[in-house]
């Protein structure tokens, strides 16, 4: 009866989260697809035949992983983000919390929801993509772990920060301010190999190069980092974040009053 319960209540917080975006996919769908088509018109129509070839790739090619998986980060992260900070607001997370449901149960929960609009959006700009160039899947298992997993990383990231933030204002500032230039500065639009050493080892402390490189070589073959390594890092964050997170809804850390 206990696990038939805690089925129900992780349905329940999967069911809420997804129907949630998707009930207002004008707003968490929709604006992603119209931004990557700018993304692609600007950069890959208009700047790419300036830049040339990027690794052996027409610049179109090079950049569109990049920015699948910058809609993939973006979304996953706030989406959970809004979600359970809002949860907060309105004060009917204390119901979940006093409830016989499991913490990890909460959290996967609402990790799920982030991954489940990340994933929704990546397919939709994937699509967009294949308006302006070809993708051929060079690996399919690693396309697909990749953007799983760099979706479930930042769905936690995206919990972290909803549970200390206090007001809508403290949920913004960490995807403006970190967020937003781990983004840029994670390979996306260049090759790494091309900045001068220092800014090449500066650019390898930012976890979001290796998600970037490691689905690059999924989809093109190439890639600016070992791809054994890239996962390591992404399952050691993942892993770091869940302990965290785990442990910030145990001692009930700006939830409970």
């Amino acid at each position: 009866m206990g696990s038939k319960r805690i089925l129900i209540a992780f349905y329940t917080i999967v069911f809420k989260e997804v129907s949630r975006f998707l009930r207002i996919w004008g707003q968490t769908i929709l604006p992603p697809a119209v931004s990557m088509t700018l993304y692609f018109i600007i950069f890959g129509s208009l700047i790419g035949p300036r830049i040339g070839r990027m690794d052996g790739f027409v610049y179109m090619e090079f950049i569109a992983p990049g920015l699948i998986m910058m809609s993939v980060i973006n979304n996953s992260y706030s989406n959970v983000v809004a979600s359970f900070f809002g949860a907060k607001f309105q004060r009917h997370i204390e119901e979940m919390l006093v409830a016989p449901i499991p913490d990890t149960i909460i959290l996967a929960g609402y990790v799920i929801g982030g991954v489940a609009r990340g994933l929704i959006v990546g397919i939709v700009v994937t699509l967009v993509a294949m308006f302006f160039t070809k993708l051929q899947i060079h690996n399919y298992f690693i396309v697909i772990s990749v953007v799983m997993l760099t979706a479930v990383l930042f769905s936690l990231g995206g919990f972290i920060n909803a549970v200390y933030a206090r007001t809508f204002d403290d949920i913004s500032i960490v995807p403006t301010f970190v967020l937003t230039p781990l983004i840029y500065l994670g390979g996306i639009f260049y090759s790494i190999e091309l900045l001068p050493d220092f800014w090449e080892g500066v650019s390898r402390i930012n976890p979001i190069l290796y998600m970037v490189n490691a689905f690059r070589y999924g989809i093109l073959g190439v890639s600016d980092i070992d791809i054994t390594f890239a996962f390591a890092i992404i399952l050691m964050f993942i892993i770091i974040l869940t302990i965290f997170a785990l442990t910030l809804l145990k001692k009930g850390t700006r939830i409970k009053s």
